[in-house]
């Protein structure tokens, strides 16, 4: 009994490893990567109470969905673990977190002679770099050349989104830095020289719109100097005060620049007299992040922000537009500008929430896209004086316009009139020349008609055969990877003997060779090889019955009858359809015990990969997807066998209940079926003096019930 105890706890051991499995962060010289969820695995701390004693033996961590780490209100400090490999030539491998509001960045490692635990911080001096300004957050991990190390990385923040972890060689690193440090400065010369620019204008024109035009820039410049990491250097050694005050409260400052220039800009007091004290409304929609900071609580803090900017940027939006359908052009820049900051609102949201992947593009988009915003708002200010200019010399030209007008408008009627007169006498002419050749297209059209309807008859029943033959010849390519991982593994061991006999005075190689077969199990991949030749084989054997299928309908099948286990039969049908199983479904064979049924084993094997394939894809045409599943169950009568195959898909009408089993009748658009599939299975299983019954509802689900006889010669 204890063996076999022993034996359970070794095999759920095993199953959990290779459940947490993930790869190695392998990093060569000039070469830089993301962590994603490929090579890392996740533990929450939501009570901010593990240590880093607790977590290196924690068999917590786990996998995640997400291709990055995201951060959620509900974990705001989690750990990431992981094995990292130094493939350069440098002595250490700098770790980055990109643009996110980061409090607390630490990395731990375990010293392999003292076997001792290594803390280091973003805030700790980093060595080998003499920077400035350290406006990135990073850390240097000591490795040597050609070794590797578990990491475990601890990250706090109160913000809620991905973070972009990123791993460099030394060398690209420090090119990385270069190259950001001169583009972060052109970013902040652009900044600077349009506040200083605008308030020059300011000076000249003496019109308030470019007063609080600046106030805005130099509002977006510091909080994109922030998002850039120049705030870093100002709070190193505690980034609390930065991350919970300042950069909100820059957020807020900012969201009171954008309305009092669009305030002034719009001229919203005259243009929007009626709905004017709706939109002093806005100031109060952004003033309560800023009492959410003043009560100590960022996180809601940076949550209200982004649900004020994202429904004021909407609402600015829907008033310039409502302006400029008025008549009011200044409008027209100003849309095209906030519509493009909308845009960079939005993705940016996207990308911290993780709906579209993180990259250095997506990551500086809102900085693209202010800079370009500020160039087409310092067009729209300028178009505004033309505008007022335009308005006060129409008005002195506006009694010669109409009287020139009015000429323009009896000098075109009169052209009107005449061309309509010419227009409709061709037209008589040449409605008399083309009604013979109209006659003439009209018969060839009937007879490409007919043709084209044949072909496409015939392009339905090719596409069902194309459908069909596809399984069997994808379980023989399946089975193609890991045959030749089996032989590799095999070949592997036979060089590691031939190394050990060609150098008999090197008796190490011997034992290497023995470790590599213990570890290999030659006997499991001979057994393996087997079974994956015989997968071969059946694919191959299935396909020949595929081509052979379509004489069910000319009743013309020769195939021979032998016997076959149904419940094996389904079980390989699920091991064919895996792949195309989503996750959301949930696959339950309850299966009776069945003594060998006398059949056409290649034809039962058509039906249940038809039936199960309908299955899911009824369940896949579902809008929402909740608690799915496809039970599979098979029954023991006297006589005959019953199977039973029932989903939680859309269901059928009765209507299309009555007509499933036709040939060529599909439900699915053009394109995505033919109907030959169902209008098989009823041939198969008339062939096999079976029947098959279908009870259905729209909206709950199918069930399908097949019955064959255990007598059929």
């Amino acid at each position: 009994m204890k063996k076999i105890l022993i034996i359970l706890y070794l095999v759920v051991q095993n199953s959990l490893v290779f459940a947490n499995s993930v790869d190695t962060v392998k990093i060569a010289r000039w070469g830089s990567q993301f962590l994603t969820n490929q090579y890392f695995l996740e533990l929450e701390d939501p009570n901010h109470t593990l240590t880093i004693n607790d977590v290196v033996h924690n068999n917590s961590f786990h996998s995640v969905t997400s291709t990055l780490p995201f951060l959620k209100y509900s974990k705001s400090v989690t750990w990431l673990k992981f094995a990292l490999k130094n493939n350069t030539d440098k002595l250490y491998i700098p770790i980055t977190i990109g643009r996110s509001i980061i409090d607390e960045f630490d990395l731990y490692y375990e010293e392999p002679q003292s076997n001792r635990l290594i803390h280091l911080s973003s805030i700790d001096p980093q060595f080998n770099l003499n920077f400035s300004a350290q406006t990135i957050t990073f850390i240097n991990v000591p490795l040597l050349p050609g070794s590797s190390k578990t990491v475990f990385i601890r990250v706090k923040s109160n913000v809620s989104a991905i973070v972009p972890v990123e791993i460099h060689s030394a060398d690209q690193f420090v090119e990385e830095i270069d190259i950001g440090n001169i583009t972060n400065g052109a970013v902040m010369g652009i900044f600077f020289i349009m506040a200083l620019y605008n308030l020059m204008l300011f000076i000249v024109v003496n019109d308030r719109s470019y007063l609080y035009y600046v106030f805005y820039i130099v509002s977006l410049g510091i909080s994109q100097a922030l998002i850039l990491g120049y705030g870093n250097t100002m709070f190193l050694n505690d980034r609390t005060i930065l991350n919970s005050y300042i950069f909100p409260i820059s957020r807020v400052f900012f969201g009171y620049s954008i309305l009092l220039f669009v305030g002034e800009f719009l001229q919203l007091k005259e243009n929007l007299k009626k709905y004017h004290n709706l939109y002093l409304l806005l100031y109060v929609m952004y003033t309560l992040p800023l009492i959410a900071v003043l009560l100590h609580l960022p996180s809601i803090a940076y949550l209200l922000t982004t649900i004020s900017a994202f429904i004021i940027s909407i609402t600015l939006l829907f008033i310039g537009f409502y302006l400029y359908i008025k008549g009011y052009k200044p409008a027209k820049f100003f849309m095209v500008g906030w519509g493009l900051s909308l845009l960079a609102i939005l993705l940016s949201v996207a990308r911290s929430k993780g709906f579209i992947p993180y990259s250095h593009v997506t990551a500086n988009i809102a900085i693209y896209a202010a800079i370009i915003e500020l160039i087409l708002f310092s067009v729209a200010l300028a178009d505004k004086i033309n505008f007022y200019r335009h308005q006060k010399d129409e008005s002195q030209f506006a009694s010669l316009k109409i009287a020139k007008e009015n000429e323009r408008l009896i000098t075109e009627q009169n052209i009107f009139l005449e061309n309509k007169v010419k227009e409709r006498t061709q037209e008589l002419i040449e409605t008399n020349q083309n009604l013979s050749v109209t006659i003439e297209n009209l018969k060839s059209a009937q007879f490409h008609l007919i043709e084209t309807e044949k072909m496409a008859s015939l392009g339905q029943l090719t596409a069902g055969v194309a459908h069909e033959i596809n399984n069997p010849i994808n379980f023989v390519s399946a089975n193609i990877a890991p045959l030749r991982l089996d032989f590799n593994e095999l070949f592997s061991l036979l060089n590691k003997y031939d190394e050990a006999v060609t150098n008999p005075g090197k008796p190490e190689l011997l034992d290497l060779a023995l470790k590599y077969k213990q570890k290999i199990d030659p006997d499991f991949v001979r057994n393996e090889i087997r079974s994956l030749l015989d997968g071969i084989e059946d694919g191959a054997n299935r396909t020949s019955e595929i081509v052979q299928s379509l004489r069910t309908f000319s009743r013309m099948d020769e195939l021979v009858l032998k016997p076959a286990n149904i419940n094996t039969a389904i079980l390989n049908t699920l091991i064919l359809l895996r792949s195309s199983i989503p996750y959301y479904i949930e696959v339950k064979p309850v299966l009776d015990k069945l003594e060998p049924l006398n059949c056409y084993s290649g034809k039962i094997n058509q039906v249940l990969v038809n039936l199960i394939n309908n299955s899911i894809q009824a369940i896949k045409a579902k809008e929402h997807h909740q608690a799915e599943s496809i039970v599979i169950a098979t029954r023991d009568e006297n006589d005959h066998i019953i199977i039973e195959i029932t989903d939680t898909g859309i269901g059928m009408t009765n209507e299309t209940r009555q007509r499933i089993f036709e040939p060529f009748f599909t439900t699915k658009d053009v394109g995505d079926g033919t109907g030959l599939g169902l209008s098989i299975v009823f041939g198969i299983i008339e062939k096999h003096q079976g029947t098959i019954d279908v009870q259905s509802t729209p909206g709950e689900g199918s069930t399908f019930t097949v019955t064959l006889p255990k007598d059929l010669k």
